[in-house]
């Protein structure tokens, strides 16, 4: 698979060219390392039940938009693809777009992509944003710089150079995990700290329960705590039990889109695989629309 990592330094070169310093670059090599070692999954075998049909309420479109992780190019071109399915209607009301977080890290435009969940062309959707669990770890590391250098494993120096703050030299070097902490609270803007601090854990429509990691086997669903339905990965995918509803989660990257009559998985990799994975539910049926990499559609246990 070609995961187009040579393409997405290319893409993001001017952000360090405004830095001018040899530390972000340092970081960025490390970043890609790191990423060229990160393998998407191949997904298992999906779990039928035939006597069950989940729906969305009657003449209601929703759409449901996977992991983005700092690939503002991509989202753009997915809400493209997505308003042209707009456009040819055959609903009823305002279609229904919930994102299901990781909006930020490992992609080298975090930024970009919060502006784009707070630009004027979703108002012709009823949005919803979930909370990720880096969006957990970046808002964390506002408030306490001493978890940067485990934030920094998992993309938030991508992050930091995408909001024009160097990264520190060392990742050891406490006083620069204070210094980077300090700008970026400084350099983000308002209305993107109001939409992180505001993110919701879950939403429920008709059938469905869109979170961000999936739910604690064996627990209701209004009965889920925060950490798991952001970090929860293991125990909820080799689960073989239906739940109360069918759980639209992204947080696990497989190589292709994830359906079955428990769950759809539809986080895809986007800043490794180059695809950004959304799916279409109207009345019963399920439809998966992909951006980038040849935006292939095909699903598990799709049909």
């Amino acid at each position: 698979m070609d995961f187009s990592l040579t393409r997405l330094r290319e893409k993001t070169a001017d952000f360090f060219g405004d830095l001018g310093d040899r530390a972000a670059m340092a970081w960025g090599r490390m970043a890609d390392s790191a990423a060229a070692r990160t393998r998407l999954r191949n997904a298992p075998k999906p779990v039928i039940a035939r006597e069950r049909t989940a729906v969305v309420p009657a003449g209601r479109r929703v759409y449901a938009v996977g992991d983005v992780h700092g690939r503002a190019d991509l989202l753009e071109r997915l809400l493209d693809d997505l308003d042209r399915d707009v456009d040819r209607g055959g609903f009823e009301g305002r279609p229904i777009l919930v994102f299901l977080g990781d909006y930020v890290d490992r992609g080298f435009q975090s930024k970009g992509v919060i502006d784009l969940l707070l630009a004027p062309r979703l108002s012709r959707y009823e949005t919803y944003f979930l909370k990720g669990n880096h969006e957990a770890a970046m808002l964390q590391f506002m408030d306490d710089a001493g978890i940067g250098p485990r934030w920094a494993e998992y993309g938030g120096v991508e992050t930091l150079v995408s909001y024009k703050v160097q990264p520190p030299r060392g990742r050891t070097n406490i006083d620069e995990w204070e210094r980077a902490s300090a700008e970026l609270n400084e350099a983000m803007p308002e209305a993107h700290k109001h939409l992180l601090r505001n993110l919701d854990l879950s939403v429920r429509i008709g059938d469905y329960l869109f979170v961000h990691a999936g739910v604690r086997p064996g627990v209701a669903l209004d009965q889920q705590t925060e950490r798991d339905l952001l970090w929860i990965r293991e125990e909820f995918l080799q689960d073989r039990n239906p739940h109360e509803a069918v759980i639209v989660h992204g947080h696990t990257p497989t190589t292709i889109p994830f359906k079955d009559s428990r769950r759809i998985g539809i986080d895809t990799g986007a800043y490794l695989s180059g695809k950004l994975t959304a799916v279409r539910l109207e009345g019963d049926q399920v439809e998966f629309i992909t951006a980038g990499a040849g935006s292939a559609q095909d699903a598990v246990g799709h049909g």
